[in-house]
């Protein structure tokens, strides 16, 4: 049997003479049956609701649907829009089911045509009132945004609507209650030795790796053998995926000696198959528990694989499970004091983490340090040296130097 969402509605008749044609389950009709202009009226309508993606969709924005029936149309075309890389849940549509949440819970049921600046003011004071940071609400605001322009270029509610919303203005720094987020700081070489001495070997050199070269932990995810150009002395390696290929950018990922010695064993696998994968770490701990065994083996416990396991080893790392697995090895690198009480040893446990992006910060922080901004701006990948300035911290040093010279 055929598609039924494949189908495009036909043009029928009516029993008052009219023609007519049903689009989301409703009617339009087109004038007297089987006349030029009705079929002309016909070919208008189905072409603006394949352009709408055969989604929601209204010829008239006055009359406007609610909130909750535009939120699905939306879903569908932000999952299509933002799909995950390589089969994985993309970060953005994360982003987008938490900014709208809110807009649902509150304001599902209300007209999308009523929704106005008052609304979005109290939708962000609800956020200022859960404890979120300045930068996310703005963020969520923006979403909200961007899901009534949406609707607005799918005629699903008046151009007024959105013209309203824009004038809603974000939290500004210094002006608002909201929280400010700390800054991200790059974490310390020692910090590194010692969390890498409890991390699995797979995940230790992903590490190293990340250090040296200063890519995103997503890139490190992603690294394939197929990825990388060996031709020169200097390897590069250009990720299929990366943040800013939707606008036509490439990325370039430049690997020197250092950064060769570790990633080289990795690439003997598949060119098309990931360097880093969960089952080789898998693998090496269960060989690193029975090589560290006090008592003999018993012969049922040769092999004690699941038949039908419920999870799996997948075949990468996602950027969620390696910060995962940093955190734990943090946690036992810098145990809390045993005499802590427990939202002591809290505290104590979310100082002493780091993340993934923290080693993206300390090879910024060294590179500029040593060459420059521009050099960072170069290696880090970005397309204007004052987002490097948020990676690259000053060299105070540096400048207490000068200033102990000159000053």
């Amino acid at each position: 049997m055929a598609d039924s969402n494949r189908r495009v509605p036909s043009y029928r008749p009516h029993k008052s003479g009219q023609a007519r044609v049903t689009l989301n389950g409703r009617d339009h009709y087109l004038g007297p049956w089987n006349s030029k202009a009705s079929k002309v009226e016909y070919d208008r309508l189905i072409g603006e609701w394949l352009t709408a993606g055969r989604g929601i969709w209204q010829s008239d924005p006055s009359d406007s649907l609610t909130i909750i029936e535009i939120l699905v149309g939306y879903w569908e075309h932000a999952r299509q829009h933002y799909a995950g890389r390589d089969g994985q849940s993309s970060k953005e549509l994360d982003n987008i089911r938490y900014a709208l949440r809110p807009l649902k819970e509150r304001y599902g049921d209300t007209l999308a045509r009523d929704f106005g600046p008052l609304a979005l003011k109290a939708l962000q004071q609800a956020m200022l009132e859960a404890g979120l940071s300045r930068p996310v609400i703005n963020s969520r605001i923006s979403r909200i945004k961007r899901f009534f322009r949406w609707a607005v270029s799918q005629q699903c509610c008046p151009p007024m609507v959105l013209q309203g919303l824009q004038a809603v203005m974000g939290l500004q720094f210094g002006r608002t209650e909201a929280r400010e987020p700390l800054p991200v700081r790059a974490v310390s070489e020692e910090a590194i030795e010692a969390t890498v001495a409890h991390l699995p070997a797979t995940v230790a050199d992903m590490v190293r790796l990340q250090r040296l070269v200063g890519c995103r932990p997503g890139e490190i995810c992603s690294l394939r053998p197929s990825d990388i150009d060996r031709s020169g002395a200097i390897w590069i390696y250009r990720p299929a995926e990366h943040k800013t290929k939707h606008r036509g950018r490439e990325r370039l990922i430049f690997i020197g000696p250092k950064a060769q010695s570790i990633l080289r064993p990795y690439l003997l696998r598949d060119a098309g198959a990931f360097c880093f994968c969960p089952a080789d770490s898998e693998r090496h701990r269960k060989q690193e528990l029975r090589a560290n065994r006090k008592t003999k083996v018993q012969p049922s416990q040769h092999d004690r694989r699941k038949k039908r396991p419920v999870r799996r080893a997948g075949e990468r790392y996602v950027k969620d499970a390696y910060a995962r697995a940093i955190s734990r090895a943090c946690d036992r690198a810098f145990p809390p004091a045993e005499e802590l009480s427990e939202e002591e040893a809290k505290a104590w446990r979310k100082e002493h983490r780091w993340s993934p992006n923290q080693l993206r910060h300390a090879a910024a922080t060294e590179i500029r340090r040593r060459y420059g901004l521009e050099a960072a701006q170069v290696i880090l990948g970005h397309s204007r040296a004052d987002v490097t300035q948020v990676y690259a911290e000053r060299d105070q040093g540096l400048a207490a130097k000068v200033m102990g010279e000159v000053g």
